[in-house]
Order: structure tokens, then sequence, then C-alpha cells
């Protein structure tokens, strides 16, 4: 049973049958009544692409994110799915592990699919994104970039002032009296780039050295943040203070420097970034920046869905960070 049989059945014509099916309001109590007592008749259930015809909207959003196994992303992402379920879209999630092919792939699979939008979580994006095959697939929905930026007239931002972010951490740890402060960068994307960009800043603000051989660079993780210590305890002159730009890497950190003997914050103080849930059940508990990932996956979701349906809606210009104190400073 279709719609053209519903259509015959009923009497009327498609058009009118697709009217009831969609809500419309043009359409009289008693055609109503009568069509929807053939619908209901035969069990009729329109199909989400007949529907998306009509209403030009398939209800239907993506979300393509870096690696889902980063808590942060993960976090994000399911705060965004969960805000589009309540408003009733049907959401597709692409795990692209941050790599051109896979973000190539998603993106052809996306336009083909003739999704109403799409969110990019990661800032890594601000590059994949320009890729000429990426832009054109994308090209003709709207599409909101989770802390990063992109040069088309339908991609919209919802910055995150990552710079600030390690900005506070130092200026905590500088106030403690820490004058040999070391940065331990385990990324390398524009976010990552913000926050060693802030480290030196207030580094420098405080007249503290800032070159190069307080600077470590080493992969994410625990292994990551192992390694890094490691380096930093070969080092002649010990630093008093450790700031990380992950929490993971800040628990690897912490454990290796635990592990050698050194008292944390005693004789190293530790920070990270993310204010996750590692931060928490670490011992000692970590201080952390709050980057507010949560608020900035709502107003994504708002974003992007005021931009779908033609709505207005000004999102805050950057998100600002706070920092959490706990016990490793």
């Amino acid at each position: 049973m279709n719609i053209y049989d519903i259509a015959r059945e009923a009497g009327v014509s498609i058009s009118t049958v697709s009217r009831v099916i969609n809500n419309k309001t043009n359409v009289t109590p008693a055609t109503r009544a009568k069509i929807q007592a053939v619908l209901d008749k035969h069990q009729y259930a329109p199909s989400a692409i007949a529907r998306g015809l009509v209403a030009h909207s398939m209800k239907t959003v993506a979300i393509m994110a870096v690696d889902l196994r980063v808590p942060h992303y993960a976090y994000t992402t399911y705060v965004i799915e969960q805000e589009f379920t309540k408003r009733n879209y049907n959401v597709m999630v692409c795990n692209t592990g941050g790599t051109l092919e896979e973000t190539r792939r998603y993106a052809a699979e996306l336009a083909q699919r003739q999704i109403d939008g799409v969110v990019l979580v990661g800032s890594v994006f601000n590059t994949l994104g320009q890729d000429p095959e990426v832009a054109r697939a994308l090209q003709g929905m709207p599409v909101v970039l989770a802390n990063g930026t992109l040069p088309w007239p339908q991609a919209y931002s919802v910055p995150v002032d990552d710079s600030l972010g390690v900005q506070l951490a130092v200026r905590h740890l500088a106030q403690k009296g820490h004058q040999h402060i070391v940065y331990v960068k385990d990324r390398d994307t524009a976010a990552a780039q913000h926050k060693q960009n802030g480290f030196v800043a207030e580094m420098q603000a405080h007249g503290l050295a800032c070159g190069e051989d307080v600077i470590f660079a080493t992969p994410y993780g625990l292994d990551g943040g192992k390694h890094a210590a490691a380096q930093i305890l070969a080092q002649k002159k010990r630093p008093t203070a450790v700031v990380c730009a992950e929490d993971l890497t800040a628990v690897g950190v912490l454990k290796a420097l635990t592990k050698a003997g050194i008292n944390v914050p005693g004789d190293i103080a530790v920070t990270g970034y993310n204010n996750s849930e590692y931060s928490e059940i670490c011992t000692p508990e970590l201080t952390s920046v709050n980057n507010k990932g949560e608020e900035a996956a709502v107003v994504c979701a708002q974003l992007l869905e005021a931009r779908i349906e033609g709505k207005e809606f000004t999102p805050p210009q950057t998100i600002l960070p706070e920092l959490v104190v706990r016990e490793s400073s």
C-alpha cells in the first residue's frame, strides 16, 4: 500500500494525502478524517524519504568526529546527538579517525544521503575541511564547527578560547610562586597551537622563561604522559610545575612522577585540560581547565538547527574556559 493507493481509496488527490501525512493545515476536517481512516485501516507508515521530499528536509543530521576514543570528543558528540534526538532529528555519527581518507569518504556519503546539516567535532577539521573533495561534498548544507573555522559561506563556528584556558593554568601556578614551569604538548591541531600560544603568552606576562627547552612534545595519552615525565625528570634543573594540554596525558605525567618518588604537588605541581572524569579519579585529583564542552555542544546543536530551519539564533562569540583547582597544584 503506497500513497497512490491511499489517495485512490479515499477519493482524493495525492497532494491532499501528503498534506494530511505531513500535518498541514489546509485540509478540511471531514477530508482529513476520511483519509486518516484509510491510513489507519491499512496501518500506513510513510517512508522517511517520502516525508523528506515533501517537507524538503530529511530531518537527519550528521556528527563527524575526529576520534571517539578521546573522552572529550566522545562527550561532545554524545551531547550533540542527544540535543538533536530531543528535536526529533535522526543523527548519524561518523568517526573519521582524523584521516583525510575517512573524512572524504564520510563527506561523500553524507552528500548522497542529502542530510540537512553536519557538525564537525575537532579542530583538525580546520585543515581537513580545506580539502577540495570534502568542500565540494559538504558545500550544499550548513556546517557547524565545534571549536574550529572554515572559509565557507555555509560554515559556522562555536569557538572556545583554548589560549585563555592554558593562560589560566599558568597564572594559577605563577601566583602560587612557581618560577620554572614546563608545558606538555600532545597534539598537532589548531586548538593545540592555541594552547601553546597561551602558555607562551602567560609565561612572558610573568617574566618566566618560555623557550623551546620548556615545551615537551609527546603522543596523546597515558603513555605519552609517562614519556614526557621521563624527559622532564632527565633535565638538570627539574621544573616545579607541569602544564599539560589534555587530562589523560596529565594523568600519565602524574603517575610517572609519583612512581619516581616525586611528591605531587609538593615537589612538582601538575595541571590538565578538559576537566574530564580522569581529573577526578586519579590520585591526587587533577587541577584542570574546564573548557565547557557541554555548553559548546549544546550551542552547536542550537546553531545548526537554526540554520536548517531558518530560525533566528545568535550564539556566544567565544566560550570562555575556567580553571578547576584540585589537589595536584
